[in-house]
């Protein structure tokens, strides 16, 4: 069977790309692949919009869109079999490409009001698009196996009776619609002091690029206690690429609500995962549906930092039920039977 070639197009966003990257990851536990990223940058002067409605027009070739919108020369293009992204910026050089190679895209994200037709595959993690044509819906798409975290295939339920002796503590940030307050930070990492006096619980605690110097250097103050905290990365001198050390030592994950992302990687990594969130917070309605996915497949829970309590945490934690499939495995073969025509190469 010869090698499927992939082009992924990518905007250089790690919240995008990421995404795309597991889905590639899904498809090479099928077949052979040969992957070739390209990195675009839409021109500024061409509204996002204007490029999606000419990406279909028929009047419009897509090698002019492509020089026009985003300087790419159509003839430098690499040869594939797939074209696969994520990113609104991404949406019209994806479709171009399809129509200029004559080729399947598989497309992560929302289409934009693009007709469904275009695509070979949309990829959504809200399940309202459940029942639409050519939608999958799947938990965020990650490259990361959870198989080589060397972690136990059966997760126990964990509660007060039975406390997980390791939890990761994520620490997030403020963004567009979450504002924390100090005191909620503190709060929190008080809380982590509680659950280890009461349950003997030690933390794993990493901070992230949203995360303030004075926070990060409370996590950092909380981590000289050793009873308290078995180890601490600062995510400003160890990097990205972190988690992965966290996710195969910790039982069970206490998140900051702010990042989709570490939420849905620890959930990826089949760990029970708690969400806290501040006060002040909203979530775009996309955000919402997504969460209530995860809790409707119980495989996290949510709750305000203010309400964290041994008891209340300890309740929680026994409602979720971890993943117990590999989410690669279970997306490899739904991309299998959606797109067979792809591995008949």
């Amino acid at each position: 069977m010869n090698a499927l070639r992939i082009l992924h197009i990518s905007d250089g966003r790690p919240g995008h790309y990421h995404l795309a990257e597991g889905v590639i990851a899904a498809l090479e536990r099928i077949q052979n692949i040969e992957t070739e990223t390209l990195l675009i940058k839409r021109r500024r002067m061409v509204p996002g919009r204007y490029l999606r409605m000419l990406a279909t027009a028929e009047w419009c070739a897509p090698d002019t869109l492509l020089k026009m919108g985003y300087g790419l020369d159509a003839a430098e293009l690499a040869p594939a079999d797939l074209v696969v992204s994520s990113g609104g910026e991404t949406l019209p050089v994806n479709l171009a490409v399809k129509r200029l190679l004559g080729v399947e895209n598989i497309f992560i994200g929302s289409r934009r009001g693009v007709d469904v037709e275009e695509f070979s595959l949309i990829v959504s993690s809200y399940e309202r698009h459940e029942n639409l044509p050519r939608h999958l819906v799947s938990l965020k798409p990650s490259a990361l196996d959870p198989d080589t975290l060397g972690r136990p295939d059966d997760v126990p339920v964990f509660s007060e009776d039975n406390p997980p002796g390791l939890i990761g503590l994520l620490v997030g940030g403020d963004s567009g619609l979450f504002k924390y307050k100090d005191a909620e930070w503190l709060g929190l990492f008080e809380f982590a002091s509680e659950i280890s006096r009461a349950w003997g619980t030690r933390w794993l605690i990493s901070t992230s690029p949203r995360t303030p110097p004075h926070i990060a250097q409370a996590a950092f103050d909380l981590a000289k206690d050793k009873t308290v905290v078995a180890d601490f990365i600062d995510y400003k001198l160890a990097g990205p690429g972190t988690l992965s050390k966290i996710f195969s030592k910790a039982d069970a994950i206490l998140c900051s609500e702010d990042s989709s992302t570490m939420i849905s990687e620890a959930v990826w990594a089949r760990l029970p995962v708690v969400g806290v969130s501040p006060a002040h917070h909203a979530f775009k309605s996309e955000e919402r549906d997504y969460r209530l996915m995860l809790k409707h497949n119980d495989w996290c829970r949510f709750m305000p930092i203010t309400r964290l309590s041994v008891e209340r945490f300890g309740k929680i934690l026994g409602e979720i039920e971890p993943l117990k499939e590999n989410p690669l495995d279970r997306l490899a073969n739904e991309l299998r039977v959606r797109l067979p025509a792809l591995f008949k190469l």
